[in-house]
């Protein structure tokens, strides 16, 4: 009887080749590493000949500008502020003529004159004042283009005139269609009993954020610094006297930030502000603006109120909102809400709102001393 025929192999012959030809690309990486780095031997070794990959990113050279304006930036920054006996805000209208609501701010400042500072920036036609608040009160001005750095000039214009007064402790840009949303006790306290300023500033990928930086910001302005937000702030003095000494940063959004630029429109009065404090102080914003506006129509342009959408519902409804959100301009449309924080606590966002046409007026000053109880 024959010996049994020993059974073939089931194995199929192509994994066994498949093995060795693995094995031997990992030995091979292993004993002879090239001039790249060791993927290999980073992921599936753990020896000696692994210590330092991957190389770490050499340190950017800083130009002389540069460090220069380091220097300047955290000298500010560390300096301690300016002590006054009777500190006071200034408040600084942004407008193309007169103030069609001069006479509710009268109403609002009415009885605190000792405690606020007014400056007007009237770019178009000469102011003619209602309120005999605002009269003598007039800054030189100059031609301001939407969407242009002209914007951000009239902004630091408008600094510079308010700080010449040592008792400004806090600095509030307003446009000609803002209304006060509290009564003035309440908007002292909120923004004098905090160290922060109150800059917009959010990340958004989409074309409307990120689309709109080039690589000539390069390379003071990296792209993942890039920061986007509203144009209405409020700044404590260290951050207003940072703004108007900055000439790097801003030299870099005057030429390279712009409509029509490279295919794109970029607004300066939207980037500038928020990516510089992205960059030199984080910590010392608060991300939202206490200015309030409805972007929720999807327009170039905020939502306008007119005389019949002024209701004590809608001031009340504003002033109570306490969750800051931002949506991306990209096709996901991404939300990004978070808690407005004032020293910590969860407080209502707004002291402002806009865009309130004249002829809100009327309903505005009858509703004024019921919405600003608070």
């Amino acid at each position: 009887m024959p010996p049994p025929r020993a059974r073939p192999s089931k194995r199929p012959v192509w994994i066994i080749v498949l093995i060795a030809f693995f094995c031997a690309i990992l030995i091979g990486a292993y004993v002879y590493p090239s001039n790249k780095p060791y993927k290999s031997c980073y992921y599936f070794f753990s020896s000696d000949k692994c210590n330092g990959w991957p190389p770490p990113t050499p340190a950017r050279v800083y130009t002389d500008e540069e460090i220069a304006s380091r220097v300047v930036i955290k000298d500010i920054l560390s300096s301690s502020a300016v002590q006054s006996k009777n500190p006071k805000i200034a408040f600084m209208f942004l407008t193309p003529g007169s103030l069609p609501l001069e006479k509710l701010w009268e109403k609002f400042f009415q009885g605190h004159e000792d405690r606020y500072t007014l400056y007007v920036h009237a770019s178009r036609e000469k102011t003619v004042h209602t309120s005999s608040l605002f009269i003598g009160r007039d800054i030189r001005s100059e031609k301001v283009v939407w969407g242009t750095i002209s914007m951000v000039d009239a902004e630091k214009r408008l600094l510079a005139n308010a700080l010449q007064d040592p008792d400004n402790q806090h600095f509030v840009l307003l446009s000609d269609s803002c209304v006060p949303l509290h009564n003035f006790d309440y908007v002292y306290q909120f923004l004098l009993g905090t160290n922060i300023s109150f800059i917009d500033c959010f990340e958004d990928p989409g074309p409307h954020g990120n689309g709109r930086y080039s690589e000539h910001m390069l390379p003071e302005v990296e792209k993942k610094d890039w920061r986007k937000g509203a144009q209405w702030f409020t700044v404590k003095r260290q951050h207003a006297v940072l703004i108007l000494t900055d000439t790097l940063y801003y030299n870099k959004f005057k030429h390279h930030c712009k409509p029509g630029t490279e295919g794109k429109n970029c607004y300066a009065d939207e980037h500038y502000l928020p990516t510089l404090f992205n960059m030199v102080d984080p910590k010392g914003i608060a991300n939202w603006s206490v200015t309030h506006v409805d972007w929720s129509e999807g327009k170039w342009h905020p939502k306008a109120y007119r005389a019949v959408d002024v209701t004590f519902e809608l001031l009340k409804n504003i002033s109570s909102i306490d969750q800051s959100i931002h949506v991306t301009s990209n096709a996901h449309k991404q939300v990004q809400q978070r808690p407005c924080l004032w020293n910590g606590m969860k407080r209502p966002c707004y002291l402002f709102a806009r865009k309130f046409y004249p002829e809100s007026l009327d309903n505005l000053m009858n509703l004024f001393s019921n919405f600003t109880v608070f």
